[in-house]
């Protein structure tokens, strides 16, 4: 699938990015007036109901990845999580850190509107983090026009999200919580989503999302996973909450966690009923992942109907790093995603790992040598399709 040549990066001025239907029934919003569920989906049809959506991760869901991720079959997607106050006292967060695609308007500031963006059909979820329902609503006013959805982060797990008392740590601050999500709901033209972590208890988790919706969240998104469970490689999401999730609210609902493969989601989709799934760690290994891509590590042995893709992560990073000079990002997202996808081949051949981390300043040209020095090499990192 070919870019679209309209779109241009985002420098002094943000760009705009790409901004089911079940029986209607009441809702109680947050002015105790019965509402009708039926508007959360109507915005979650005309989107297209996306089903292949890149989770949202600090300083590496920027908009080159999620170009990359979307070329290979992610239907949406988010961007990084943005700090509101930082977001609406920083210029620079704001320039560089919100990066969209729809089509660039020059010279638009963020706070300005020349009119209404044109919209491409790619949803995008523009997520902060907040502890202050005020300062939330201002950083959400700025990105209203460039977005499909508000996200509220109230899942991070990070030490970083305790210091700064937002994330999974708003879990024991409920009443914020809610006043936050009212605020958006009661203010915004675009409808407010929240990605969350679940409970040890089950009824928490459920009177928790109960208790977004009637707020006003319009789709929600649940990492399968509590508080203290980190490591996604170890720890299995938990699909079974995740269905309950699903099953009790009447908005649509995202399964996050466990995401390796297609397999994967067709399972996820099929346990949990969520309307999307979400993948984060795997897409940062594999941008390829929603168009059937596969590592070696999720090939069993003598599994029929698998064979070589044509492709690997050598070119994919390529492909990252010609749209990195096309929409201009900080070195260190870049930095990051080289070293995640080329993770694999830097422990054959470590010296040109030691060799990148040894550079200050990175440059394409450095980059695009370390590429054709590691084919020279013979390393290859073959990834793998699955017959349909």
């Amino acid at each position: 699938m070919a870019l679209d040549s309209t779109t241009q990066t985002l420098t002094d001025s943000p760009a705009a990015e790409d901004l089911c239907s079940r029986p209607t029934e009441p809702v109680v919003g947050p002015n105790g007036d019965a509402r009708r569920i039926e508007r959360p989906w109507a915005h979650w049809k005309k989107l297209g109901e996306p089903k292949l959506i890149v989770a949202p991760m600090v300083d590496n869901s920027e908009l080159p990845f999620r170009l990359l991720c979307r070329k290979y079959g992610a239907e949406a997607a988010y961007t990084p999580m943005l700090h509101s106050r930082i977001f609406n006292e920083n210029d620079k967060c704001r320039s560089q850190e919100f990066t969209t695609c729809k089509v660039y308007f020059q010279q638009r500031p963020l706070s300005g509107c020349l009119g209404p963006p044109k919209l491409e059909h790619r949803p995008l979820f523009v997520q902060f983090c907040a502890n202050d329902p005020d300062t939330l609503l201002e950083a959400a006013r700025r990105v209203e026009p460039y977005c499909d959805y508000v996200d509220i982060n109230l899942g991070c797990p990070q030490r970083i999200a305790k210091r700064g008392n937002y994330g999974a740590f708003l879990m024991d601050k409920l009443p914020l919580v809610k006043s936050m999500v009212e605020k958006l709901a009661q203010n915004l033209n675009v409808p407010v989503s929240c990605k969350i972590r679940i409970f040890p208890d089950l009824q928490d988790t459920l009177n928790y999302a109960k208790m977004l919706e009637d707020a006003g969240c319009s789709l929600l998104a649940v990492h399968g996973r509590t508080q203290d469970e980190k490591d996604g490689k170890k720890i299995r999401a938990n699909w079974n909450t995740i269905r309950a999730v699903k099953n009790a609210l009447r908005i649509p609902v995202l399964a996050n966690g466990n995401i390796r493969h297609m397999d994967d989601v067709k399972h996820c989709l099929e346990e949990t009923g969520a309307d999307g799934v979400l993948s984060a760690e795997t897409l940062l290994e594999n941008p390829a992942l929603f168009a059937g891509f596969r590592t070696l590590d999720w090939v069993s042995d003598g599994e029929d109907g698998v064979q070589d893709g044509k492709l690997d992560q050598a070119d994919l990073v390529v492909e990252y790093l010609k749209l990195c000079e096309k929409y201009p990002v900080p070195w260190r997202m870049i930095r990051t995603h080289v070293h995640k996808m080329l993770g694999e081949w830097f422990r054959i051949h470590p010296q040109v790992r030691d060799d990148f981390n040894s550079q200050y300043i990175l440059t394409f040209e450095f980059l695009y040598d370390m590429v054709n020095r590691l084919r020279e090499l013979g390393v290859s990192r073959t990834l793998y399709v699955k017959k349909t």
